[in-house]
């Protein structure tokens, strides 16, 4: 699939890494470093721009290595960027950790996935079908 992309930033354009993975890192495009303090939030721009066809959306989601290694996360995740949003992508981080987390200009902060998506119509009914499940939520099939 061939999505139209402006990139103004001084760095490449989002890749996959291998040849099965799903999601592409998106870089910080900063003028100076950002630090996080605990529990601080920032959005950060990415200075790329995107065109995605209508039934598809970018799924914006945190790096694992970051995540388990520095406890930075994507605060909304997974981030979603709508095919008719023509806006600079930006990042939501929050820092998770008790230690302040500095970005750097160029850092890998996030990835995102292409993903195909369903408009649903409502259809309003007196009841819905019965399941063995039911209404159990919420940790209702147990711990183990």
């Amino acid at each position: 699939m061939k999505i139209r992309i402006i990139n103004k930033s001084a760095h490449k354009l989002p890749y996959y890494e291998t040849e099965a993975s799903a999601g592409m890192d998106l870089r910080a495009n900063i003028e100076q470093p950002i630090t996080l303090k605990p529990l601080e939030r920032a959005i950060i721009k990415t200075g790329l721009f995107l065109e995605l066809p209508m039934g598809y959306e970018a799924q914006v989601r945190p790096r694992s290595g970051l995540a388990a290694k520095k406890g930075i996360t994507v605060l909304n995740a997974p981030g979603t960027i709508d095919a008719d949003y023509r806006g600079e992508v930006g990042v939501i981080l929050v820092n998770l950790s008790n230690e302040d987390f500095t970005i750097e200009n160029g850092e890998r902060i996030a990835q995102m996935v292409i993903a195909k998506h369903e408009r649903a119509e409502w259809e309003s009914v007196e009841e819905l079908s019965e399941t063995l499940r039911g209404e159990g939520g919420f940790g209702s099939t147990g711990v183990k």
